[in-house]
């Protein structure tokens, strides 16, 4: 049973709109910086995208002043594609989800989740990833004031008792990780994780993981269409797409890409849906090409996806958003929708 009395927690700690220390070994969300960070090169990016941020921050608190509910609407997905401030992207999320609703309606339910039967498997499983859930994160480690690692507990528990089908599933606590870095509330990034793994990425955590392995072979067809000579590299060494792509997919790209990107990729994840994945892969293996094509064994291969996720390319988060909307070319709901079908009906045939 749940013994606690953290439920609507808020993180003592807060962002300002001072310009961050940039030579900070620790970033704003709480992230060390690798050994080779290239401060120099971060700053020349930095000192432009504060000013778009300065920019942005300005609209978005006219776009959502009066505190109404966040409603879809053509500037709504302009605004999304161009970032959310931090101080809004909680609102913002939870707005166009689902998941406020959900929230709204039902009352209480988190608690209640929290105080359900006690599952020793389900319990155990998000225990052992406890420590393995960004141990390069200042806020999520023993001894730190606070510990997020019991309210990353309790979100994951809670998701375990409201979906059986899914219980815990490892890649699950780098989600709720970052919802809970942007909420800093405990029930909101329970709702959100609920609108990521329920709905906008089903069967991505079921035991079977059909969706996840779905969306790899769509992957992989949409570069077979857009990119034929990476496919056919790939091709002429046998390698498989789950072999390269799948923390892409499961983390939705969590721990592969810098943070600030990862949260502008999420902005439209939850506005748009599944196909900005496709987008982002699809610009990351593009940009990247004749790179890819220079490898002449499956290490390598391996290797050249792993740089590609490196670099000023990806860094520059406003530059890199503008590219994944432009450089795939068409992406509608109802050609991903027709290779979903194609792909899975493949896989279930193959058992």
């Amino acid at each position: 049973m749940f013994s606690g009395t953290l439920i609507s927690y808020r993180l003592p700690w807060k962002w300002t709109d001072r310009r961050p220390q940039l030579r900070d070994r620790i970033d704003p969300y709480g992230f060390e910086r690798p050994e080779d960070f290239d401060y120099a090169a971060y700053e020349e990016f930095f000192s432009t995208y504060l000013a778009i941020l300065t920019r942005r921050a300005i609209k978005w608190s006219r776009l959502l002043k009066g505190g109404a509910g966040v409603q879809k609407s053509v500037t709504l997905k302009r605004y999304i594609r161009k970032g959310v401030p931090l101080e809004h992207r909680a609102r913002v999320w939870m707005g166009v989800s689902g998941a406020q609703a959900q929230m709204d309606q039902n009352p209480g339910y988190y608690l209640h989740l929290l105080q359900g039967e006690k599952d020793d498997s389900l319990e155990e499983a998000i225990r052992t990833d406890m420590n393995r859930t960004f141990p390069d994160n200042v806020r999520f480690r023993k001894g730190s004031d606070p510990c997020l690692q019991r309210t990353l507990y309790n979100v994951l528990l809670a998701y375990g008792h409201h979906n059986r089908g899914v219980g815990y599933c490892q890649g699950m606590n780098f989600l709720a990780g970052y919802l809970i870095l942007v909420t800093r509330s405990e029930e909101e990034s329970f709702w959100l994780l609920d609108a990521l793994v329920g709905r906008i990425l089903p069967d991505y955590y079921s035991p079977s993981m059909l969706g996840l392995k779905t969306d790899q072979e769509v992957l992989g067809e949409l570069v077979r269409t857009k990119l034929p000579a990476v496919a056919a590299l790939m091709d002429s060494h046998g390698l498989l797409w789950t072999l390269v792509v799948s923390r892409w997919f499961i983390c939705l790209f969590v721990d592969v890409l810098p943070v600030e990107t990862v949260l502008r990729i999420w902005d439209c994840l939850f506005n748009e849906g599944s196909k900005i994945i496709f987008r982002v892969a699809l610009t990351l293996i593009k940009e990247h090409q004749a790179l890819i094509l220079e490898a002449t064994s499956v290490p390598d291969i391996c290797e050249k996806f792993k740089d590609i996720t490196r670099g000023s390319f990806v860094t520059e988060c406003h530059t890199f958003m503008r590219k994944i909307f432009s450089e795939p070319g068409s992406l509608s709901r109802a050609s991903i929708a027709r290779l979903r079908e194609r792909c899975r009906a493949r896989l279930l045939a193959q058992g």
